[in-house]
């Protein structure tokens, strides 16, 4: 039976205090109505997305999945409507999910609609620690769910009840249709809820079940603080899953991943490293604390930092040593090379077995354009070399230190380009008693 999931992401993001819409505001690294997405991937064949007016950003960061707009916010069922022209003549299963609940895994959605085999609607359900104002699920004896209530219509008896309701059903889109088109908005906001579908359903006889799942994948995100509360637990998997691939975290909660972080095997992290989008590192490599890296590839052997900066489009060879202050950008640094101090390479091709002396720089920039620097292979830059792009220094060339190189360097040629130093006697007590 193919299956569909509508995602209501229409949410202005009042609470976050932000002129963006409040499911691209990021976990790990990417809009959380994207991790929502990729849990949905394996479980639905298609994927909806209900987003508000002039959300451009949105649509851009959802596609190549199908957008409509809800132009009017009249609540979560009101939402939900909006999506009917695109199921137009489907007749599978339909999940309606929210796009502010992004820690949802797909074992969960998939429980979800597998309960669909012994009940006309499922939802989703929760006991959380502390209930507050969520809407609570109202239960026959038998367990089936009745209908739900919401805390600001709940009597006092309805608000002790513990079992409480995360927002998602699931259903036949040929009878959650019905449904949706028949809800009211008679309640205290004035508002369609999705939630009375299941009493709708209750009303015909159907059946309704409850699937329980952890606090934590179900909690919904409002505001900035529980943002930061939803981080804390998707870096929490992040670093399982990459310990349990056979990397090493020395100290894992100082450690911040990306949703897209590789980490091989016999890799070892060191604390206070921050991995942006864009990752991969190969087996065998030594991450020491307080480097940042971002978009780039480490390959196998190779040792980063301490306090060392590896921009995108950087590729770090076999082997390879990039050490503490240094940062590259656009860069390759070829098989065990290495960089070990102080030093900055953009757009710059560094051959195998180089050595880049502490303080060397490459001028890549001359105002308007970026140029390229190339070092042969097993060249030696002296310390404090200034390399002004674009600008070639040939296979075991050696550059002294202090040089300030414009011209191509030969192959297996030294390059000396710096002032002559002159001594003055005597110049350097004068004035002194």
């Amino acid at each position: 039976m193919m299956r569909t999931a509508i995602i209501l992401a229409a949410g202005q993001g009042t609470r976050m205090k932000s002129a963006m819409p409040k499911v691209m505001h990021r976990l790990a690294g990417r809009p959380m109505v994207n991790h929502l997405i990729a849990s949905c991937a394996g479980v639905f064949d298609r994927v909806v997305v209900v987003v508000g007016p002039g959300m451009p950003e949105l649509e851009r960061a959802v596609a190549p999945h199908a957008t409509v707009v809800q132009a009017e916010r009249l609540g979560t069922g009101h939402a939900a409507r909006m999506a009917a022209p695109q199921l137009e003549g489907f007749s599978g299963d339909v999940a309606v999910l929210y796009g502010d609940n992004p820690l949802i895994t797909a074992a969960t959605l998939e429980r979800l609609v597998a309960a669909r085999a012994g009940a006309d609607l499922t939802l989703l359900a929760m006991r959380p620690a502390d209930p507050a104002r969520y809407g609570r699920l109202v239960q026959a004896a038998d367990g089936a769910v009745e209908r739900i209530v919401e805390w600001a219509d709940a009597s006092e008896a309805e608000r002790a009840i513990g079992l409480c309701n995360a927002g998602v059903v699931c259903g036949a889109w040929a009878d959650l249709s019905r449904w949706l088109a028949a809800l009211k908005n008679d309640n205290r906001q004035g508002e369609f809820y999705l939630t009375d579908v299941v009493g709708a359903a209750h009303a015909e006889g159907r059946r309704t079940e409850a699937v329980e799942a952890p606090e934590a994948e179900l909690r919904g995100i409002n505001t900035r603080v529980e943002l930061a509360q939803a981080e804390a637990e998707v870096q929490a998997r992040l670093r399982e899953a990459a310990m349990l691939g056979g990397a090493t975290l020395v100290q894992p909660g100082s450690v911040t991943l990306s949703w897209d972080t590789r980490l091989g095997q016999d890799v070892v992290v060191e604390p206070q490293v921050v991995f942006s989008p864009g990752v991969t590192v190969e087996d065998g490599v030594a991450i020491r604390a307080f480097s940042h890296l971002e978009q780039c590839v480490v390959r196998r052997g190779a040792i980063i930092g301490p306090y060392a900066r590896l921009r995108p489009g950087t590729e770090v060879g076999e082997g390879a040593h990039v050490g503490n202050f240094v940062e590259l950008k656009a860069a390759h640094l070829g098989a065990g090379a290495k960089a070990n101090h102080l030093s900055y390479l953009g757009d710059a091709t560094i051959g195998a077995g180089a050595n880049i002396g502490a303080g060397t720089i490459t001028c890549n920039y001359d105002g308007v354009n970026k140029h390229r620097t190339e070092i042969g292979a097993g060249a030696f830059i002296g310390s404090d070399t200034a390399l002004v792009a674009p600008v070639r220094v040939g296979a075991r060339a050696i550059t002294a230190a202090g040089s300030v190189v414009t011209e191509e360097v030969p192959d297996d040629a030294m390059a000396i380009a710096r002032g002559r130093q002159v001594n003055k006697p005597g110049r350097g007590v004068k004035g002194k008693s």
